[in-house]
């Protein structure tokens, strides 16, 4: 999944600088999300190999701070600062391959409920203001499209608006069920969770790919070209 992620989003990429018309603000916002997607895989997929290559089960104190630097400073940050003060009197051993917060907190001999109110706060928060700017984003769209003067090109943008929506979907409803089911399913094994979460970082990325390669005409007219070049 990681390999098919990685070629996948560097195929679109490639597309998009070789072809001038898909120089536009559109297909700069996709490289944008692949890039997004590239690192993403590449933070979580060595670390897990990693651990079961070379049985690398310690993540060090300097690559903690790495990570919380990257990650961003004003939603992640109070996350590791309520964490770091927790007391933790027994194992320090997670069941991940990277600090899930929750899985982390969990450790404490302490009570963690602000340091999970904040971690669900943000799960809900930040998908509901992305949801908010997008919904009031589609519906200028959805006006303008209303007001385009042939059926063609209205589904056309329909289509665009179909593909972002999907990418939007596949990279935010698995990471709400996977934060819900962690803290409220006390049924689920620890082993389908641990798979769940590591699959919920990989999908979006593989998905993203396909989801433009198929659904934009340009990308998929420029896939089949370089294709068909190439073996002639």
């Amino acid at each position: 999944m990681y390999i098919a992620a990685i070629l996948g989003s560097i195929t679109i990429l490639y597309i998009v600088k070789t072809e001038p018309s898909l120089h536009e603000p559109m297909y700069y916002f996709l490289c944008l999300l692949l890039l997004t997607d590239m690192f993403l895989s590449t933070s979580l997929v060595p670390k897990t190999l990693s651990i079961f290559w070379f049985n690398s089960t310690e993540i060090t104190f300097a690559k903690i701070c790495v990570a919380v630097v990257l990650r961003g400073f004003m939603i992640i940050l109070p996350i590791p600062i309520m964490g770091s003060r927790l007391p933790y009197c027994s194992s320090n051993i997670i069941p991940h391959s990277y600090c899930k917060h929750f899985s982390v907190v969990s450790l404490a001999c302490a009570d963690i409920r602000p340091s999970s109110y904040y971690s669900v706060s943000m799960v809900f928060l930040v998908p509901s203001v992305d949801g908010f700017f997008i919904a009031v984003s589609y519906t200028q769209i959805l006006r303008a499209i209303f007001r385009m003067p042939t059926k063609d090109a209205r589904l056309k943008a329909f289509g665009t608006c179909g593909t972002h929506l999907c990418a939007f979907s596949a990279l935010c409803i698995p990471d709400l069920f996977v934060s819900l089911m962690q803290r409220i399913g006390s049924d689920v094994p620890l082993p389908v969770l641990s798979v769940m979460i590591n699959v919920k970082l990989l999908v979006p990325p593989l998905l993203h790919p396909i989801i433009y390669g198929v659904r934009t005409k340009q990308i998929r007219d420029r896939l089949l070209w370089i294709l068909t070049q190439k073996r002639a």
